[in-house]
């Protein structure tokens, strides 16, 4: 095995199981460059772009350092082609790159100074991971041809993510709504809702199909296709997340039949999946890869995705997996509320038998492609 250290501005790595890792918060000087502004307490919180360029060399040099005080090192393993390859190069030290989504659609695409900094980093690189074929494009449209791209998938924790008894799955997501923090009127949007329990219970106590969208509510996410695609179907919905468009999604959505529950952990979020008839993906911008519908998979709830980008190859691999007569229960054309309708409409009227089939594939496909086994096994012959 290796001694692993984790380099991050999370304030309470405690919280987390990191398998072992230790945890280091290098002392960045209060800046916070950002791809999506969002609220982070006790930090001056800027987009990426608008950092002046000696403002971001001052926060490559500040982690930089941190990681030069615990070398050597076999590797430096970089997240983000903008800020963390340009931390990398100047640890001196062997690294290697993960580009995600986020950096190169929101701060790099369009501005060709940042994107000619992400391809210098990128050439000193060892490696550079994308998760997916659509990352891949996306990072040669904005940084120009780059070497040694490798394409390894997230990996999904098969044994968290996993089909359980309904009345197993809702015992235990009503436990673990018991002890969460207080969070006063819902006040912390970072926590979840205030009285999530006893909500719970009552929102979920009959039985009836459920469908489930977990992640960010922002425009981009597309939720509001999946609730107004929801109109005249006999199903309720459980939305999770946290984001400045909750507000609008809330006056959008049918009450009776919606229950929004703020940001949820895996904790609650593996029971959850297990009472739930179908996982939602809607979003409308495009996505690295699709990481809510892998998990949702794995736990044998049927996700059906918008089919673009990163979620396009999700879906793939599972209609590879699917009984052929429902392979086109995978995913729906972006934006097209009847279309997302009418495919629910079928998922959730499925006989025993088919639902039995489609959950044990969309589990399958995820075992198979997209397990820490398998992406792990990947990395190492990289």
């Amino acid at each position: 095995g290796h001694d692993v250290t984790v380099f991050s501005q999370e304030p309470r790595p405690e919280l987390y199981d990191l398998g072992g890792a230790e945890a280091i918060r290098p002392d960045v000087g209060g800046l916070l460059p950002v791809f999506v502004l969002d609220r982070y307490a006790g930090y001056e919180v800027k987009l990426l772009q608008d950092c002046t360029r000696a403002e971001l060399d001052h926060w490559v040099e500040a982690n930089a350092a941190a990681v030069r005080e615990r070398l050597p090192a076999d590797l430096v393993f970089c997240n983000h082609v903008l800020l963390g390859g340009p931390v990398g190069a100047a640890t001196g030290s062997r690294y290697a790159v993960k580009a995600h989504g986020s950096e190169l659609e929101y701060s790099l695409r369009g501005r060709p100074v940042l994107g000619a900094w992400g391809r210098q980093a990128l050439d000193g690189a060892e490696a550079v991971f994308v998760g997916s074929t659509h990352i891949r494009d996306v990072l040669e449209e904005v940084c120009g041809q780059v070497d040694r791209v490798y394409e390894v998938p997230p990996g999904v924790d098969v044994d968290e993510w996993r089909p359980r008894p309904r009345e197993e799955a809702l015992a235990a997501l009503l436990a673990e709504a018991r002890r969460d923090p207080p969070n006063s009127e819902s006040v912390n949007e970072r926590l979840p809702d205030e009285g999530n329990a006893e909500r719970l219970t009552a929102f979920l106590e009959r039985e009836r199909p459920t469908v489930v969208y977990f992640g960010k509510l922002l425009r981009n996410k597309g939720v509001h296709v999946l609730l107004e695609a929801l109109r005249g179907l006999d199903a309720r919905a459980v939305v999770v997340g946290f984001g400045d468009y909750r507000a609008e999604l809330e006056a959008l959505a049918d009450r009776e039949r919606t229950l929004f529950t703020g940001p949820l952990e895996h904790r609650h979020l593996v029971h959850l999946l297990a009472l739930a008839d179908a996982c939602v993906v809607p979003s409308i911008f495009p996505e690295a890869f699709g990481m809510v519908a892998a998990e949702a998979a794995s736990a044998g709830c049927p996700p059906l995705v918008a089919r673009h980008s990163g979620l396009a190859e999700v879906a793939e691999g599972l209609e590879a997996e699917y009984p052929r007569g429902l392979r086109h229960l995978a995913s729906f054309e972006t934006g097209d509320t009847d279309e997302l309708r009418e495919k629910l409409r079928e998922l959730l009227a499925l006989s025993p038998a088919r639902r039995a089939a489609i959950s044990e594939a969309a589990r399958r496909a995820v075992v198979e492609r997209w397990s820490w086994a398998n992406v792990a096994e990947q990395l190492l012959d990289s």
